[in-house]
């Protein structure tokens, strides 16, 4: 029993001796990895264990916390960077969409002012003027279309009546003519029967 008790006193001692080496030790092996997992993993592999537990170099337990730390501040420093940024580009797409708004009614505006056309003092949309021009332009073609037709039709009536007119008078004419010859005949007979008759008086 004495034996147990001074074992475990020699073991205490020798565990509390390399306890104080180890926290007041440099590490002679240096850390690889920066980040901090591989902090983490360095102090865990550089720690003892005693009776399950890790005895930790307070040292390596501040510089990861302090890693800790400085990682945590760079994070937020670009976490409050980043959302200045997001709210820089939302003020920027804000001013973006109300320059597009004000283009879109200025071009509402232009179309319709090139869409409208006044004619007599009215107010038409282009596609209602060009369907009423090109309703009266069929329009007037139409009666256009109808009065040659009929000018056509009057002209060949005219030439028909004067072509008839003219048959008219030339059969009129050769009437007259002979009619004309026909009493130059007869006033001829007639004199020769007067000339005959006087011959027979004067025996």
């Amino acid at each position: 029993m004495q034996k147990i008790k001074l074992t475990l006193l020699f073991l205490s001692a020798m565990l509390f001796l390399n306890v104080a080496f180890a926290q007041t030790a440099p590490d002679t092996t240096k850390n690889t990895d920066p980040s901090l997992n591989g902090q983490y993993q360095f102090m865990l592999k550089k720690s003892k264990s005693l009776y399950g537990a890790r005895l930790i170099n307070p040292s390596r337990l501040s510089a990861l916390w302090k890693s800790v730390n400085d990682t945590l501040k760079k994070e937020r420093k670009q976490l409050q960077e980043a959302r200045q940024q997001i709210k820089a580009q939302a003020d920027n797409i804000s001013s973006l969409k109300g320059e597009v708004t004000g283009k879109e009614s200025s071009l509402a505006t232009a179309n319709a002012s090139v869409n409208e056309i006044k004619f007599l003092g009215i107010s038409f949309n282009k596609g209602t003027y060009n369907t009423i021009v090109w309703t009266i332009i069929i329009v007037l073609g139409i009666g256009l279309a109808f009065v040659i037709f009929q000018s056509g039709k009057l002209r060949h009536e005219a030439k028909y009546r004067t072509e008839l007119y003219q048959e008219v008078a030339d059969e009129f004419q050769a009437h007259k003519v002979k009619a004309k010859d026909k009493e130059m005949k007869l006033a001829r007979e007639l004199q020769d029967e007067r000339n005959k008759w006087d011959e027979g008086r004067g025996r």
